[in-house]
């Protein structure tokens, strides 16, 4: 069985998904792939022990701690690549960014390639399926474009500027397939 809850947020309304101990899902309602690897029917369910530690961990962040993200049991759902990067995003410290390249060259580095596809490293961001926690937004372009964000552009600079990232340099592009 799989459950789901809401969490109020300072980007709107967040969807939690979960198996009884681990998080499954934390997507932003109505961003782009909203419950895109839910493992089938989510059954609500406010009071799940697990959902009070999520919901904690996420006042903690949202009140400008810097809770730890190892402190949550998560279980994305995704294939071997996806989660590849997925660890590596989990890897980008508070308040810092890096870029889908620099993810590209550590993800063939770890999988023994050559070289990796930042297109490829950019599909697998974009279809992060627990937001915020697995810190996608820290991730930008390599000339500083704030792109490619499911949750959109405006959260995805909310985010960084929360985080006290959010430097002059990064623009948004005024066109792009990811925006």
């Amino acid at each position: 069985m799989y459950y789901s809850t809401l969490y109020p947020s300072p980007v709107g309304t967040l969807q939690l998904a979960a198996s009884d101990s681990h998080l499954l899902g934390l997507w932003m309602v109505g961003q782009k792939y909203f419950g895109g690897s839910a493992p089938g029917t989510l059954e609500p369910n406010d009071n799940l022990p697990f959902f009070q530690q999520a919901c904690d961990w996420l006042d903690q962040y949202f009140a400008g701690r810097q809770p730890a993200i190892a402190d949550l049991p998560m279980a994305p759902i995704g294939s071997d690549f996806r989660k590849a990067v997925w660890a590596l995003l989990c890897e980008i410290p508070y308040g810092g960014t890096t870029t889908y390249g620099e993810i590209a060259k550590a993800v063939a580095l770890r999988s023994g390639l050559a070289s990796m596809s930042s297109q490829a490293v950019g599909g697998a961001v974009g279809h992060n399926p627990i937001s915020i926690i697995i810190p996608c937004h820290r991730v930008i372009g390599r000339d500083g474009s704030l792109t490619g964000y499911a949750g959109g552009i405006e959260k995805k600079i909310h985010l960084l500027e929360h985080e006290g990232a959010l430097s002059s340099l990064f623009y948004t592009p005024r066109r792009g397939t990811a925006l």
